[in-house]
């Protein structure tokens, strides 16, 4: 018995040490939880304080609507890109002086600009999640934040007197470096942890017509979890025709054959994000992407499906 016990003890020592040293120190920040907390309800009560309007604004800041991707990821290049720019411009203006100041004033300010509509969807993106994720999503989110007061700062040094300009310049050059460190953290939320990313990505399954049960076990209305071919895959018989979609929801992994179905649209348990089981496109996030569709037939009293299309 003591030895399992010093077995099981190096086996969770390795563990730890074989973890990315970034997620080993946010999992050991405790305080992170209730500030997350705090900043998801304040998210979520502004949404609904705007009633039906907020669900539609909350779809386009997710990228839902208009953009069909995630949007949060699109807009950060913009700033990032014009802070850099602006901190090449302040030193070279500095050293040199053939650069005029006012170059790096106005890529600080085009940078701020879009930093707040990326910090919108980015809070709007931190709302959905959970554990791990969410700590890791608060440190990002704080630290980009803290960088646009640092950088709003640095702008008033600079309109305020031309004697605060070098200590400006050093400011928003901090802050350009506290950016390298948020940036990273946010790779990780995403290629490291899975934020945003569409869930059934690697998911394969039949192209070819495989049996998934008869037509007794799809009742009318109800929702029935089945495998093809070791993809998961959710079917609703809806006024005598089955239709599929993949039972994996594509925001987070979500099972959808859990959530509510209503008029042909399933509605996902985790985060409500919501699929038309018709086509499986997405109709309300925070999913962005479809899912996957199969073409259903039934046949001597067997159902069968296959994907309409390869996923990839």
């Amino acid at each position: 018995m003591e030895i399992d016990r010093r077995r099981i003890r190096r086996l969770i020592q390795r563990s730890r040490t074989q973890e990315r040293t970034l997620d080993r120190l946010i999992r050991a920040q405790a305080w992170l939880d209730p500030v997350a907390g705090v900043v998801q309800r304040a998210v979520g009560g502004f949404y609904e304080a705007l009633g039906s309007p907020g669900r539609a604004i909350k779809d386009v800041m997710h990228g839902t609507k208009v953009l069909g991707h995630p949007l949060h990821p699109a807009l950060t290049d913009v700033p990032v890109g014009a802070w850099t720019l602006g901190v090449l411009a302040d030193w070279l203006f500095i050293a040199s002086g053939r650069v005029p100041p006012i170059a790096g004033d106005l890529a600080l300010a085009g940078g701020l600009a879009g930093a707040v509509l990326a910090a919108l969807t980015g809070y709007t993106d931190f709302h959905e999640t959970s554990g791990h994720e969410r700590r890791t999503a608060v440190v990002h989110g704080l630290t980009m934040t803290g960088v646009i007061v640092l950088d709003v700062i640095s702008l008033v040094m600079r309109l305020s007197s031309p004697d605060l300009r070098p200590p400006a310049v050093v400011l928003s050059t901090v802050a350009w470096l506290i950016v390298v460190f948020g940036a990273y953290v946010g790779g990780h939320l995403t290629f490291g942890i899975g934020t945003a990313v569409n869930h059934n990505a690697f998911y394969d399954g039949p192209m070819d017509y495989v049996k998934v049960g008869s037509r007794n076990d799809f009742p009318e209305g109800e929702m029935k979890r089945v495998e093809a071919n070791g993809l998961p895959v959710v079917i609703l018989r809806r006024e005598g025709l089955l239709h599929a979609i993949g039972a994996v929801c594509s925001h987070a992994g979500g099972p959808l054959h859990e959530g509510k179905v209503k008029d042909g649209v399933v509605t996902c348990p985790w985060h409500s994000s919501r699929f038309q089981f018709e086509d499986g496109k997405v109709l309300g996030g925070p999913a962005t992407f479809d899912q996957p569709l199969l073409v259903v037939r039934e046949r001597g009293g067997a159902v069968e499906v296959k994907l309409a299309y390869r996923l990839n």
